[in-house]
């Protein structure tokens, strides 16, 4: 497994408990399809949560959260839609969260939670 894919999974498992003791209750990770793949999926009150995690081992490029693109956010947004319909969560709002981890080369991490990163506004539109 490459260094960036460690880090990854590094990043989502942190990402996990952080939700956790934030009063999130994580129904499923890395749920992939034809449309997309969303990395956490949560139920925080009654809000279904699509999280996704972006992890770096520095800011020298900028804040990971930098990297969530409107076309990325795009995709989110669709496979977010295809898996409330799959999973007929019809009763559910929904919210598109985003973590960002730094994990430095001591393995010293900070997290930061950005809830409500973007929203649906329509049609695919956002």
């Amino acid at each position: 497994m490459g260094n960036n894919k460690i880090l990854g999974a590094l990043g989502e498992n942190l990402a996990c408990e952080y939700l956790s003791e934030c009063g999130y209750r994580v129904i499923e990770r890395n749920f992939s399809c034809k449309v997309g793949e969303l990395d956490i999926i949560a139920i925080q009150g009654d809000s279904v949560v699509f999280i996704e995690v972006k992890t770096r081992s520095s800011e020298e490029y900028g804040l990971p959260s930098e990297a969530v693109s409107r076309v990325k956010q795009g995709r989110i947004l669709k496979t977010a839609l295809y898996y409330m319909q799959n999973n007929k969560l019809f009763d559910y709002m929904c919210r598109f969260d985003v973590i960002e981890i730094v994990i430095d080369e001591e393995n010293n991490h900070r997290i930061n939670l950005i809830k409500d990163a973007f929203q649906y506004s329509g049609r695919y539109g956002y």
